[in-house]
């Protein structure tokens, strides 16, 4: 069995690492499993991307383009869209590939056009990182058009202008004929699909991204805290996100917020922040505690220490699918507060492995974190947490289940192209 993963990056962001760590659990069970990528930031030798100059700046400019075709909609600013215009030669590659499967992952930023997809004649499994292969253009919405239809009544008020959302899902209605296996990270993301109108008919199947339980273990608190300079003594809580404070999904207003509530607390009275993400302040919001700021951080190392240092971490998310984050610090033992949105149910277990608070009630996310903060100091949560993610999120059991979901297909001449 011949495996081809296709995802934009290799180890950058959350989806090529997510995608990459399928990947490489499949290559431990013994899979003959590689990955195509427009950005290679690897030494893997089972990675494959731009093999010259020319590749790679056509890679760029293509990107360049789509970025400036985003930034004329003023009402797209803080939100992803991609449109997946451009063809590319990849589907070509594809077709002309021995692989059995084609596992996509997060092909936009004009790695694959909507027509390429809809032209790959190899049976497909689609692992969702977000909402945007059954939206519009958009990765993540709060509206319904998804489930509803991009109809020309049913538009949000703030935007304007060409409906880029309407035209993008009409492209994928008229490419996509045949249903493809999808797989996603969360039970949320799996209802969304169901109840798309795009995707209502498809197979979708939930398979959590999977984790080396063995590598990500928690380290000597002190010495992590040492090692990032960070207070030995005081209670510190994490937050981290692609970009810092800057996407409002990522909710780092409300925690904030949360963290108002606890200024009187006498229990938190020394709690500190550490955001992750971000060189310094990006955000203007006004707060009465120490934050320390991390830069962006790839090396899973350094991810491991930062985890362990950190009593607990908090993902104030407003909307989220499986985020590497809680999958990382639960096996890191670290607990987890979040809003019960999206897939973070799917991580945290309320009062056993972490508190989940109700959604984005800032009061109730300040309680979360004292409940957990108090809860903890024998360590239990923190062994269950590390027990949830070896029975939830180990890489040989999730590469297992992809196994299983080929050989279905392989074995179903339905799902066939």
């Amino acid at each position: 069995m011949k495996i081809i993963h296709l995802n934009y990056t290799d180890i950058k962001g959350g989806a090529g690492r997510a995608a990459f760590r399928i990947h490489r659990s499949l290559c431990d069970e013994n899979i003959d499993s590689m990955m195509w990528v427009n950005k290679v930031y690897s030494e893997d030798r089972t990675i494959k991307g731009p093999s010259n100059k020319i590749e790679k700046a056509l890679v760029i400019i293509r990107s360049h383009l789509f970025n400036s075709l985003i930034r004329n909609f003023k009402s797209f600013k803080n939100s992803m869209h991609s449109p997946s215009v451009l063809p590319s030669k990849w589907v070509n590659h594809i077709n002309s590939s021995d692989a059995d499967i084609v596992h996509l992952h997060w092909v936009q930023g004009e790695m694959l056009s909507i027509a390429d997809i809809g032209k790959i004649q190899k049976p497909i499994v689609w692992t969702l990182h977000d909402m945007w292969a059954f939206c519009g253009a958009e990765h993540y919405t709060n509206n319904h058009r998804w489930s509803d239809g991009y109809n020309l009544d049913n538009r949000t008020a703030f935007e304007s202008g060409f409906d880029l959302n309407r035209w993008t899902w009409q492209r994928k209605m008229k490419h996509w004929k045949t249903p493809m296996q999808i797989v996603s990270p969360s039970k949320w993301l799996a209802g969304c699909v169901k109840e798309s109108k795009l995707m209502s008919n498809w197979p979708v199947s939930v398979v959590p991204n999977p984790i080396d339980t063995d590598e990500w273990k928690s380290l000597d608190k002190k010495d992590a805290r040492k090692k990032l300079n960070l207070p030995v003594n005081a209670p510190l809580i994490l937050f981290g996100a692609m970009g810092g404070s800057l996407d409002p999904r990522k909710g780092f207003d409300l925690l904030i917020n949360a963290l108002d509530h606890l200024k009187d607390n006498s229990k938190v009275s020394n709690l500190e922040l550490v955001a992750f993400g971000q060189k310094k302040k990006q955000s203007s919001l006004k707060h009465n505690f120490p934050i320390h700021y991390v830069d962006h951080i790839d090396d899973d190392e350094k991810l491991r220490v930062l985890y362990s240092a950190t009593d607990a971490v908090v993902i104030p998310s407003r909307q989220d699918n499986l985020p590497n984050i809680g999958v990382e610090a639960q096996s890191c033992a670290t607990p987890i507060i979040a809003f019960d949105v999206g897939g973070l149910s799917d991580i945290v277990e309320h009062k056993r492995t972490g508190y989940l608070a109700e959604p984005f009630n800032v009061k109730n996310l300040a309680d979360g974190i004292v409940w957990v903060l108090e809860n903890n100091k024998m360590n239990q949560l923190s062994n269950q947490s590390k027990l949830q993610a070896i029975s939830k999120f180990s890489k040989k059991k999730i590469a297992l289940t992809y196994i299983n979901i080929y050989n279905k297909i392989l074995n179903y001449p339905n799902f066939k192209k």
